[in-house]
């Protein structure tokens, strides 16, 4: 299926929660904010998410629950040492009065922080769940984008169509009014009528978009075409109307009919805008 590249994805069992926002990029760029204590997962997390997606900039958020606080104990084999130093000090100074727990209070080496303590198999399956809303989202966009691409590109069609009828009759046109000129220019004189045909077939060689005119309609069934398919899409889409528009510059450029300089500017303003929805698909 097409996927778009944005789109949102939370899932949430077990005191944690899993949020992924994701955007178009050319590549695969990934951030994952996550606690300290749950670090070591990080490398996994990308790895699952590269399989499951190819393009995209994906911003994941690991939250736990609040209320898991990490815990304090005391390290007593810690304690049980500074006191028997205090007391070994107190003896061989000859110190009166008794060693109270106070003394300890100060040493925060004595304070050992538990971090809490969570099932990394469920951390795993809430991330692939909230992967798959975030992917469910994305086919949504995707299907949307492709069926709106789709009936533009059958515009560009029409218009194509609408060029290449026009076309003969525009270069007949041209050809006519050449011969009629050169005539005017020439009259009075001798007439050479094979130069003057000769002079009018280069003429119409290079107001000649044939060739334009079938790139263009070969480019747009392509297009098509890669609609359907179901693998990452999106920069040939964006090369396909590259090409288009470069052909129907080309064929502007060309032609001196007004009508078909319209139509080519009304492709160009349509493969704009299909270019810029293009961009947002995988």
């Amino acid at each position: 299926m097409v996927q778009s590249m944005t789109g949102f994805g939370r899932a949430e069992s077990n005191g944690l929660k899993v949020e992924i926002r994701s955007l178009n990029h050319r590549f695969i760029d990934i951030s994952i904010k996550i606690s300290s204590y749950l670090s070591h997962c990080e490398i996994p997390l990308r790895t699952i998410l590269k399989e499951r997606f190819h393009r995209g900039k994906f911003d994941v958020t690991v939250i736990t629950n609040s209320q898991k606080l990490a815990q304090l104990t005391i390290n007593k084999e810690t304690a049980k040492k500074i006191y028997t130093a205090f007391q070994d000090l107190q003896k061989e100074l000859l110190i009166p009065g008794q060693i109270h727990i106070d003394t300890l209070v100060g040493y925060k080496e004595l304070l050992i922080e538990e971090e809490p303590k969570y099932n990394i198999d469920a951390l795993y399956t809430v991330f692939d769940e909230a992967l798959s809303n975030l992917e469910a989202m994305r086919v949504l966009e995707g299907k949307l984008l492709s069926e709106e691409l789709a009936e533009r590109a059958k515009s560009l069609n029409v218009m194509i169509d609408k060029i290449s009828s026009l076309s003969p009759h525009v270069l007949t046109k041209c050809t006519e009014k050449f011969s009629e000129r050169l005539r005017s220019l020439l009259q009075g004189g001798e007439t050479d009528s094979a130069r003057i045909m000769q002079e009018a077939a280069i003429m119409a060689e290079k107001l000649d978009i044939s060739e334009e005119i079938s790139r263009i309609e070969n480019h747009i069934k392509q297009f098509i075409e890669t609609l359907s398919e179901s693998n990452v899409i999106g920069r040939k889409l964006d090369f396909l109307l590259q090409e288009i528009s470069r052909e129907v510059n080309t064929l502007s450029y060309k032609s001196s009919d007004y009508t078909i300089s319209s139509l080519a500017v009304e492709m160009k303003t349509e493969i704009e805008k299909m270019r810029e929805q293009a961009q947002n698909i995988q």
